[in-house]
């Protein structure tokens, strides 16, 4: 299994892309579709499913491109299922003035094991950044994808619509920070890092 790291859309959000042999898994593609549709190519892979860690419209901005080019189901928590379609809720009006809207998603994630294709992960409910904000965890492959929860010395801003910032100290000390030191975090901005690393020098949260 490979992970490719693409700085998309307005904001630079990371995207990632999750492949293995054939198939492809599509992380919070936040914008410039046809950047993602050309590694694809380039890869000779096909992605399986279009995964957000939430739905603000940072990560959301090339979801229906590519939802229509492949054909495939696009997974969001419940929490946010109605942001896709809402331009105040995702928040595209407030930092952009310009409406980033979508179709509702096609499935719910909640946390479970889930198995999509050759890729087996574990989906955290992982709130305070935003109500539905999840972090998926690749056990095998020792790296999660925490979305905008946990940066590289930083997390996710709280003064938004359904941000908490206690929610987020709960979620990062007792959803991320279990989980064994040696697991690299790819986050939805800036460079990775591991649990380690921000278990004694992230300046907000330390263990």
């Amino acid at each position: 299994m490979q992970i490719h790291t693409m700085s998309l859309g307005p904001l630079g959000t990371n995207c990632y892309i999750v492949y293995d042999q054939e198939e492809a898994l599509i992380i919070d593609p936040g914008g410039d579709a046809e950047k993602v549709m050309q590694f694809l190519q380039d890869h000779h892979v096909t992605p399986i499913a279009i995964l957000l860690t939430h739905a603000h419209f940072d990560h959301i901005g090339a979801v229906d491109e590519l939802r229509k080019a492949y054909h495939v189901d696009v997974y969001l928590h419940e929490l946010e299922a109605n942001w896709l379609e809402d331009a105040n809720k995702n928040g595209s009006l407030l930092f952009t003035q310009q409406k980033v809207e979508t179709e509702r998603p096609d499935q719910f994630l909640y946390p479970r094991k889930m198995t999509l294709g050759n890729f087996s992960f574990h989906v955290l409910h992982t709130p305070g950044h935003s109500p539905g904000s999840v972090t998926f965890v690749f056990t095998t492959e020792n790296f999660i994808i925490s979305g905008d929860v946990l940066f590289q010395q930083g997390i996710g801003r709280t003064d938004l619509p359904g941000g908490d910032f206690q929610q987020l100290e709960k979620s990062i000390k007792e959803s991320i920070y279990t989980l064994g030191d040696a697991f690299i975090v790819y986050p939805g901005h800036g460079p990775k890092t591991n649990i380690q690393f921000e278990k004694q020098y992230n300046p907000f949260f330390t263990v």
